[in-house]
């Protein structure tokens, strides 16, 4: 019997994978009995952030990712294409009907056992996973960093808010993919420089929520609007309101805020890259400063959360083996990976793994030049400062020189042979 402790996105995908290969699984969730900050539902695998999964590109990092995870057989990545909406070159799904799928699967799987409780001890000599996420309960917090004697390390994430698009003025916003890339799957909100002026100045001098017991350190892949914006006036316009690519009617904006749809309806969208932290009532001030978003409907406001994760390095092997005790896993952002994908693909790594040594097969880590391999290098490499990461090619082994759109093709063809060989060994 292997015990998984979680059920978001590294839980359900390990759950899965070792159900179907003939393992009997209890997986653990303490949701709807306990509910964290950033959850709004029961469902497994519920995306707490953006509902995009990021490039589809198999030449682009997280592209190549989501591609190796196929091949190994991942129940995120079936999901996901499942219930895809338009987003351009990126892999977006209709949030709830992503967790429905994935819940589906789980709660019907012969071989998995789904205990609703919040888990406060591990067992070190039982198969386990932990894969209880950035909002790992104060309990098992506790237990973690009494059973690897390591630093339980800290950062804030933060969430977009989601508008109606029934609210949305489409005299002024417009559907275009930057580039006209795909679909024109994105709303856009044009804006004069003088409108510009009018809401960086409320961005930045609006009134933040209060955070309490842990000092700020924010995530450099989700943060909040507000701080990137204090940055200084122009790095906005060279972020996520960039207007590079969306001009329209003939005329260049001189900022665009983007909106993605957030379900397969098309009722619901995401501001893209406007993670806040900001009072609501005063995200409703700023949010109806951007034009076409006047009279804006917020559906879901923004929160930040703490997320946590381990000192991984010191605890876990490239399998994402405890050192200590071998009988036990370690997944998810908790693992010291950043992003949906990533978490899932660790998760899969991680039932891979543990599947070979149930079976007394050696366990040796995914190829260092597969995106898979490099990610499991990352968190268990000793390095100075470690901190969370997002798949990159940067930590992928390099090729020698190359122009550069030969280079990712060229890491593309690497990793896709090597998985390959490496499965079929």
């Amino acid at each position: 019997m292997i015990k998984i402790i979680g059920a978001g996105l590294a839980g359900s995908e390990a759950a899965y994978y070792l159900a179907n290969k003939g393992h009997k699984v209890k997986l653990y969730e303490m949701r709807p009995i306990k509910m964290t900050p950033a959850h709004q539902t029961d469902l497994f695998a519920e995306l707490v952030c953006s509902n995009s999964l990021r490039s589809n590109d198999p030449l682009n990092a997280v592209g190549l990712l989501k591609r190796e995870m196929q091949a190994i057989g991942s129940l995120i990545m079936e999901a996901a294409l499942s219930e895809e909406v338009p987003a351009g070159s990126s892999l977006a799904v209709d949030r709830i009907g992503f967790s429905e799928y994935v819940t589906k699967k789980i709660m019907t799987h012969p071989n998995i056992e789904v205990i609703k409780e919040e888990v406060s001890d591990i067992d070190i000599d039982e198969y386990t996973i932990i894969a209880s996420g950035p909002l790992t309960s104060d309990l098992l917090s506790s237990k973690i960093q009494t059973l690897f004697d390591a630093k339980q390390l800290h950062f804030f994430d933060a969430v977009a808010p989601i508008i109606e698009a029934s609210s949305i003025n489409y005299d002024i916003a417009y559907f275009k993919s930057r580039y006209d890339k795909g679909e024109s799957d994105y709303i856009n909100c044009p804006m004069t420089k003088e409108e510009y002026d009018r809401f960086y100045e409320a961005l930045t001098t609006a009134e933040r929520a209060t955070l309490k017991d842990f000092e700020v350190n924010v995530f450099e892949g989700c943060m909040p609007v507000e701080i990137m914006a204090s940055r200084g006036k122009e790095t906005l316009l060279f972020g996520p309101l960039k207007p590079v690519g969306l001009e329209h009617n003939g005329s260049k904006p001189y900022a665009v805020v983007q909106l993605r749809q957030d379900d397969a309806a098309k009722s619901l969208f995401n501001i893209v890259g406007f993670q806040t932290n900001l009072k609501w009532s005063e995200q409703k001030r700023v949010i109806q400063l951007i034009p076409g978003l006047e009279n804006a409907n917020i559906i879901r406001y923004g929160v930040m959360h703490q997320n946590t994760y381990i000192e991984s390095p010191e605890v876990l092997n490239a399998c994402y083996q405890s050192i200590k005790y071998p009988k036990l896993f370690v997944a998810g952002q908790i693992s010291g990976v950043e992003g949906y994908v990533e978490s899932a693909a660790s998760g899969l790594s991680a039932a891979y793994h543990l599947d070979r040594l149930l079976n007394e097969k050696p366990m040796s880590p995914f190829p260092t030049d597969t995106m898979i391999g490099a990610m499991s290098r990352y968190i268990s490499t000793k390095n100075k400062s470690f901190n969370p990461i997002n798949a990159n090619l940067g930590i992928l082994p390099e090729l020698g020189k190359h122009k550069k759109l030969d280079r990712k093709r060229l890491y593309m063809e690497r990793a896709t042979e090597s998985l390959s060989k490496y499965l079929g060994e």
